[in-house]
């Protein structure tokens, strides 16, 4: 089988939202080429990150990359995409460049070349994550593994704004805690949870894509027993109320369901939100005080946000 490489120069602000876009056109998974990663520090056992090659990477800004089987579709779907892209403005979201370049590939090179870029990260004083082919070693005997195919979704676990999540995450849930997790993507969010000891996570996601990578991931790490997946749109039709509410997606879309986890988080409970740019935390934080939400911190890593906000059970001031 043959196949396209779609490249989109960008910036890190538009990665998350062309990453969906991406998907949505029937891309598995993207590479995230970002000259960041160049001089980005890391614990000595994971020196090979060092071994990236500066060719690889653009001089300002970042490579998007994903792969498309070539069809008699295709010109159709690359006009998609490039449209969807260039419609992001309208979010106030900077898409750079926004130079989109296609290049074909054949199956094997598909299928590995990824793979050189995906390493084991621990992204918390807790956590590693590690790719299903790679052999590792836990530094201590509190170290908790999350093991990702990144081939079967687009998020490898390690963007910023996935890793304040599961900082958070790792604060705020409990042994025997209900977790609900909002667009659930890889399931990473969820799987974090349940290792955390939570007595039930449910997994919500949109796109049946997503389930399906999600339940994978999660089956993987052997914690199918204490998460379900659902497909479906936000909170809808859900009633059961929950400690911690997580929810790693766009600040356009956090907006609509603020209210809906109000009521739907126990009070003295938790909703963590991310995916926010710099210029939206302001109309996030208003958004959650309107609903009745407490602001109990504001974490900010690169160009991200995450919130953590509280739901008042009677003894909690705001900030």
């Amino acid at each position: 089988m043959k196949w396209s490489e779609i490249s989109i120069h960008t910036t890190n602000e538009a990665i998350e939202p062309i990453s969906n876009i991406l998907h949505e056109a029937g891309a598995s998974g993207v590479v995230i080429e970002d000259p960041k990663e160049l001089t980005k520090e890391r614990i000595d056992q994971f020196g090979e990150i060092y071994q990236l090659d500066p060719d690889d990477y653009p001089d300002t800004g970042v490579l998007v990359k994903a792969y498309l089987s070539v069809n008699s579709f295709l010109a159709e779907t690359v006009d998609g995409i490039k449209t969807a892209i260039s419609n992001l403005v309208a979010f106030d979201i900077d898409i750079g460049e926004n130079k989109v370049e296609i290049s074909e590939v054949n199956e094997e090179e598909w299928a590995t070349a990824w793979k050189k870029y995906y390493n084991p990260v621990k992204i918390s004083s807790t956590f590693t994550i590690v790719p299903t082919w790679e052999d590792y070693e836990p530094v201590s005997s509190d170290e908790l593994i999350i093991e990702l195919d990144p081939g079967m979704a687009f998020g490898t676990g390690t963007h910023p704004t996935t890793v304040m999540c599961i900082q958070a995450l790792e604060r705020v849930v409990k042994e025997g805690d209900i977790v609900i997790d909002v667009g659930t993507g890889s399931g990473v969010l969820s799987i974090a949870s349940a290792l955390l000891k939570a007595k039930h996570v449910r997994a919500l996601d949109l796109d049946s894509v997503a389930v399906t990578a999600a339940r994978a991931n999660i089956d993987l790490n052997g914690v199918s027993n204490q998460v379900s997946v659902q497909e479906g749109n936000l909170l809808n039709e859900q009633t059961e109320p929950a400690d911690v509410i997580v929810a790693n997606i766009l600040a356009e879309v956090i907006v609509l369901f603020t209210e809906d986890a109000f009521k739907l988080t126990a009070p003295g409970g938790t909703f963590i939100t991310s995916g926010i740019i710099q210029a939206k935390k302001q109309l996030i934080k208003d958004k959650l005080t309107e609903a009745g939400f407490l602001i109990e911190e504001v974490v900010t890593m690169e160009d991200w946000v995450a919130i953590i906000a509280k739901k008042p059970d009677g003894t909690q001031a705001g900030i």
